[in-house]
């Protein structure tokens, strides 16, 4: 992190010690005082480190040009740290002193070399093989003595980094504050690329110069980082005038483990928070593990544990995890579920490299492959693409090979189930390069390839819904050219209604709904009323006030449509980081039977809005079982239900239930009665890591890791006999955050830390009964009890002293059903009275 001393160089700074008298020695007091303490708790309960020494400032040479060789010496440092309360009811101790060792002491006496010139450093000099953490306290204390006697913003470098610096002057006394989020440095660290999963950082630094006599009398320098977790602000850490180096890590090495292999067993339960825990804890020890390490392991462990370690291995992101992925993995042998974890892995992996995409590539490259591993192998392909992406790294050329691979597979299909699958890995790569290929099969594809493509479209931002995309969304809504399927149409509307939408287009699909169905028309108005409010888009008070304006459609009988399809959507959970909401879009047909469902989990987060889940429900030609509900002369549609699912932004493959009335009835033959698995497995949400160097030359390094375990079923079951459809979604899931900040100087190694778990559980269920006219549907929403626990860590070691203090808190959210609209609740009051009789 840290360049050798001797090349380091101080560029911008004014050194205004001067001018110096004929004195050549100065003598300065240093006092030093970091402190790092969990914002949740009391403010004394944390870690802190304190110093004295005595700063010798001596002037060696000084030549005619006025260049001048400075030496710096620190002398008789003292040490202390404060020892944690034991329990909490006890008072704090006195604080400890801290035994430095010989050599820490022979390195701190060393001296480092200045040379400058009319205030400007030129260079900084000292022993190449000394401890990192003692010459960047040197450098820190350097470091202190920069400034200029002027007002004025200018850029100054020193252990920050270089910044932009603001000086103000009053008197003897100069003013200097450092904006830290302008500071330039070495890249270090990485982060989740949703920020939702990331950290907030509030970081500031100001310096107050006493200066008399052209000499400075003393400086008093604050800094002060809050750090917190995007979605928990309240678990955050403060850290007071200086920070640290990377923590030792965990105790458990993965040679202990494989040794240990034999006798303990993996975590296999996604739901619960103890697998996500343990997945975390796989991932620190494969980040350090060697190829032979990690493909040994994979090799050894029983065939039941071996998607969890795929996972893990994934999300570690190392060369040499990723080497022996390639070595494992063999895709002509490995179970087809095997695979698929290994895909959607990587698909999900919150920062993936371009290593990681290399290796999906080869796997799929020329191999004769089971249809759903690689159709998950396309789509997880296009995920990756859009994320390294967002990376800034469209320029790779595995990223072009990756498009290409998508472009070229697009090009030479023939079936449309492989149209419809890389039109979806288009939609989630999200390039605008490719809108035009998305436009093209949206306006003048089948139903199955138009429906793909304008779900593609939903997906890109609005800044990228240009004139034209709007122009040919227009097109298919209004049926221009051809008539589409109602869910086409519906979804270019949406388009049009979700990104900027102008008063005219509002208008015209408002009075497109005189011309069509009941259930289409009744979807069509919530659709846009839900728009208008929810989307809060500068014009919406505008748009409402020309529609109120025109009478062909503020009338009682052009809202009065008499469907029971429905578009709402309402919060789930509020606090002072997150909200999520859940909506819910019914597409019924005239005959009452459902044609499509979406349900929809989101999270907004500080200005970021992140669709969590969104599964989809389509099901056609059920009317076919009630002949009466078909119009003479009418084509009968081909019997057929599937289901969709996105999670965190990346498009699975679609499943196909049944389709052909022989399938479904097979199925309600054989079915075994369990439900069909849409996802599960453990995903690395949050992988943050960042330094902090400040002006002392420490540093202090905040790492966040969050995981998700994940387990999503969903089911239809039809009754033929009894007549009656049912659907359900469930999502159970266990999140586990670990939040530190950690404080490495050659005395103390500190440690503050915070532990967060919540295990929830979600169902989605719908019953239709069609044996009645007209058809009775019943939603249900209901969400289990919500166990959550938190653990706040402070850990000190100095020398051969180490000291440890936890608190804890745990709680429970009671569970709940949603209450989603009063008619649903008569409806369900009457089909779960009928059941009971």
């Amino acid at each position: 992190m840290t360049p050798h001393l001797q090349h380091f160089h101080l560029s911008t700074g004014d050194l205004q010690l001067l001018s110096f008298q004929p004195r050549t020695l100065y003598q300065y007091q240093y006092t030093l005082d970091v402190q790092l303490h969990h914002t949740s708790m009391p403010s004394p309960w944390g870690a802190r480190l304190q110093a004295e020494t005595l700063i010798h400032l001596h002037r060696l040479w000084r030549d005619r040009a006025g260049e001048e060789l400075l030496q710096v010496q620190i002398h008789d440092l003292k040490v202390q740290h404060q020892p944690e309360e034991r329990s909490q009811n006890s008072t704090r101790g006195s604080p400890a002193e801290i035994a430095l060792s010989p050599e820490a002491q022979a390195e701190l006496q060393q001296p480092v070399f200045i040379s400058w010139n009319s205030g400007k450093v030129k260079a900084l000099y000292g022993n190449e093989a000394e401890n990192t953490l003692i010459s960047n306290l040197k450098r820190g204390i350097i470091s202190l003595f920069q400034l200029q006697p002027h007002a004025g913003t200018t850029v100054e470098e020193d252990a920050s980094g270089s910044c932009q610096v603001t000086y103000t002057v009053s008197n003897h006394s100069i003013t200097k504050t450092k904006d830290l989020l302008s500071c330039s440095k070495p890249k270090s660290g990485f982060t989740s690329l949703n920020k939702i999963f990331g950290v907030e950082w509030q970081p500031s630094s100001s310096s107050q110069y006493v200066v008399k006599d052209s000499l400075l009398q003393s400086v008093l320098a604050e800094e002060n980082h809050e750090v917190s977790p995007a979605l928990r602000s309240r678990s955050g850490i403060r850290i007071s005038s200086r920070v640290c180096t990377h923590w030792a890590g965990y105790c458990c090495s993965l040679r202990a483990f494989l040794k240990a292999l034999d006798r303990q067993r993996v975590q296999t339960d996604t739901s619960k928070v103890a697998t996500t825990w343990q997945f975390q804890r796989f991932i620190q020890m494969l980040r350090s593990a060697k190829k032979r390490d990690v493909l040994q392991l994979l090799r050894r462990a029983p065939e039941e544990t071996r998607p969890f370690l795929v996972e893990a291995a994934v999300a570690t992101q190392s060369v040499p995890s990723l080497a022996a992925l390639s070595d494992f993995l063999d895709f002509s042998k490995e179970p087809k579920s095997l695979l698929e974890t290994f895909l959607y892995a990587a698909a999900f992996s919150p920062r993936p490299s371009g290593e990681l995409l290399h290796l999906v590539l080869d796997k799929l490259e020329g191999k004769q492959l089971a249809p759903e591993i690689w159709e998950t192998g396309i789509v997880a392909v296009g995920s990756l693409v859009g994320k390294l992406c967002q990376q800034k790294l469209c320029g790779l050329q595995v990223v072009e090979r990756g498009v290409e691979t998508i472009l070229r597979g697009l090009r030479g299909a023939q079936e449309e189930p492989e149209v419809v699958i890389y039109l979806l890995a288009l939609g989630n790569a999200r390039l605008p390069e490719t809108i035009p290929t998305l436009l093209e099969h949206a306006e003048d594809g089948p139903t199955a390839v138009t429906a793909a493509a304008t779900s593609a479209l939903q997906r890109f931002p609005t800044a990228l819904i240009s004139s034209k995309v709007k122009r040919v969304m227009r097109r298919i809504f209004h049926q221009k050219r051809r008539s589409y399927d109602k869910t086409c149409r519906l979804a270019a509307a949406e388009i049009l209604l979700d990104n900027h939408p102008s008063p005219m287009d509002v208008i015209n699909i408002l009075l497109a709904t005189s011309e069509m169905e009941a259930e289409m028309a009744t979807f069509l108005l919530l659709k846009v009323q839900h728009s208008l409010r929810d989307h809060q888009h500068p014009l919406a008070k505008k748009i409402m006030k020309d529609i109120m304006a025109d009478p062909r459609i503020n009338n009682y009988n052009f809202f009065s449509k008499a469907g029971i399809s429905s578009s709402f959507s309402g919060p789930l959970t509020v606090t002072q980081d997150l909200t999520s909401t859940f909506g819910l879009d019914l597409l019924f047909l005239e005959g009452g039977f459902l044609r499509k469902s979406v349900s929809d989990f989101s999270l907004l987060s500080h200005g970021q809005r992140l669709h969590a889940a969104q599964v989809t429900f389509e099901a056609q030609g059920m009317e076919s079982m009630m002949a009466e509900n078909l119009s003479e002369g009418e084509e009968e549609p081909e019997l057929m239900a599937g289901m969709s699912a996105t999670f965190f932004d990346v498009q699975l493959r679609p499943i196909v239930l049944f389709q052909g009335y022989t399938d479904l009835m097979a199925k309600v033959l054989l079915s075994s009665g369990g439900p069909t698995s849409v996802v599960k497995g453990n995903l690395l949400l949050m992988d943050h890591h960042q330094v902090i160097p400040l002006q002392s030359g420490l540093q202090v390094t905040i790492k966040l890791q969050g995981g998700l375990g994940l387990d999503i079923s969903a089911d239809m079951d039809v009754s033929i006999w009894e007549q009656e459809l049912k659907t359900s979604v469930s999502a159970s899931g266990s999140l586990a955050m670990d939040f530190q900040a950690e404080l490495d100087s050659p005395f103390l190694q500190a440690t503050l830390r915070s532990q967060t778990e919540v295990e929830t559980s979600i169902h989605f269920d719908t019953k239709l009964r069609f044996s009645s006219s007209p058809v009775l549907m019943c939603l249900q929403l209901r969400e289990e009890q919500v166990p959550y626990r938190e653990v706040l860590t402070v850990s000190q070691s100095a020398g051969s002293q180490g000291s440890t203090a936890r608190r804890g808190r745990r709680g429970s959210v009671p569970g709940r059903e949603f209450a989603l609209h009063q008619t649903n609740s008569q409806v369900c009051n009457l089909l779960l009275t009928a059941e009971k009789e």
